[in-house]
């Protein structure tokens, strides 16, 4: 319940950090930063040492204690956003979920062990996502492709200064599953977690730099793609431009895979 100055009593006991009980220790490569930084976060919220409505430290508390940058810091929280473990409010910061409130059936990071369990999450999400977008076309009113436009636009922009735009991604697809008028599109987002974008729990070291940059180009263009069949109400181009773009994934996936077989 929220007390008299709002907010909930935890979130008005603590100052810019508000949490005093945990302390992060630094991250060292070449783990997963995001990854680590999730498992650590949810590790504390399970423990009961975060509690429903307390807030997490600020994005400056994190990435000193963690050693991280402010983008593995907004990744981790995107990913905690997912997996419905906390909430976040625009320029106030992110506050741990009531369990009740948290979605019941997610896959677990722990559960993907391996790319061959990415490539088959990249298949459950071509069977769905394919006809989200066709449903969006025929359905998105100008409010829902507002959105959808403001989310690829927020990609091209995280893309082109170098980030890898893991939020912005999961936002696009969020946008396009809310297009559908159907509110069980968006709670399949919960299942997946954070698992809708892999490449933020699965990055070997089998594709340099240079190519990553290169996919992520496609991917924006594809993104684009998507998003125009929406706006023109092509439900058919819709989703043939969903396929290519989760195919497009896929066989990225797969390649890897492979090299790491042959290794």
């Amino acid at each position: 319940m929220a007390g008299k100055g709002g907010g909930t009593p935890a979130q008005q006991r603590g100052g810019p950090d508000l949490v005093q009980g945990i302390e992060l220790a630094p991250l060292s490569p070449p783990a997963n930063l995001t990854a680590e930084l999730v498992r650590r976060l949810a590790a504390e919220i399970r423990a009961g040492r975060l509690n429903p409505g307390d807030r997490l430290p600020t994005e400056q508390a994190l990435m000193r204690q963690a050693g991280v940058s402010r983008t593995v810091v907004r990744e981790a929280v995107s990913a905690l956003r997912a997996e419905g473990l906390v909430t976040t409010r625009q320029g106030v910061g992110a506050f741990v979920a009531d369990p009740a409130a948290r979605g019941q059936m997610r896959i677990d990071p722990a559960e993907m062990q391996s790319l061959a369990d990415v490539l088959q999450v990249i298949e459950l999400r071509i069977a769905i996502e394919t006809e989200a977008a066709g449903l969006a076309a025929e359905r998105r009113d100008p409010a829902a492709l507002a959105r959808i436009e403001t989310a690829a636009d927020a990609f091209t922009q995280a893309v082109e200064v170098g980030e890898t735009a893991v939020a912005q991604d999961l936002e696009f697809h969020r946008a396009v599953f809310a297009a559908t008028g159907n509110s069980f599109f968006p709670r399949f987002l919960e299942f997946l977690g954070p698992m809708l974008i892999p490449r933020q729990t699965v990055r070997p070291a089998l594709e340099d730099g240079a190519a990553r940059t290169a996919y992520l180009s496609r991917v924006r263009e594809e993104h684009a793609q998507i998003a125009a069949a929406i706006a023109a109400s092509q439900p058919v181009q819709a989703r043939a431009a969903m396929r290519r773009h989760l195919t497009a994934s896929r066989d990225r996936y797969a390649r890897m895979a492979r090299a790491a077989k042959d290794q």
